[in-house]
């Protein structure tokens, strides 16, 4: 394993098209980094700094970004983010449009006024994530679990709910317009 944990990198590094899969770069200040194409599949960055980085067609499937900081970063439109972890990651403002988030854990993830617009979010664990003012529109969340999850003027209207569990999520002028509940819990 590489290891390259707390290793302090010049701010706004150029890595792009850098093979770093299954690298351990915990820590680490990637600030305005240039990862575009690069791969970090199953690397692990958590705690990392990403404010403001390129990751345009970067692969992260299977990355680990527990409390990783990724304010300001967009990502290429339908990005690949199957499996990864993102518990307590800072997700705020980040543009995520219809990106595959499919069985990610972003369980206590701050995502307040993200845009996940078209997000593939099927069986995500965002239990007690923030999500206020996020905009989930078309999205798919069918079986997801948005327990206790702080849903306060998100837009989810279109949203496919189905089979999800809301129990006790917050959703206080959340527009639900048109979202499928089928079988959700809302208890």
């Amino acid at each position: 394993e590489r290891n390259f944990s707390n290793i302090i990198l010049p701010i706004r590094s150029d890595l792009e098209g850098a093979n770093l899969r299954g690298i351990d770069l915990s820590r680490v200040n990637l600030e305005g980094a240039n990862l575009r194409y690069a791969n970090l599949r199953d690397a692990n960055l958590s705690y990392a700094n990403l404010y403001g980085t390129n990751l345009d067609g970067t692969k992260l499937k299977g990355a680990n970004l527990t409390g990783a900081n990724l304010i300001d970063v967009e990502f290429r439109r339908g990005v690949d983010l199957r499996d990864v972890k993102l518990i307590r990651a800072n997700l705020g403002g980040t543009k995520l449009i219809g990106a595959n988030l499919r069985g990610a854990n972003l369980k206590r993830t701050y995502f307040v006024n993200a845009d996940l617009t078209g997000a593939n979010l099927r069986g995500a664990n965002l239990r007690g994530a923030a999500l206020g003012g996020v905009r989930l529109v078309g999205a798919i969340l069918i079986g997801a679990n948005l327990s206790g999850a702080h849903l306060m003027d998100a837009d989810l209207s279109y949203a496919n709910l189905s089979g999800s569990d809301l129990s006790g999520a917050y959703l206080k002028d959340a527009d639900l317009k048109g979202a499928n509940l089928s079988g959700a819990n809302l208890s």
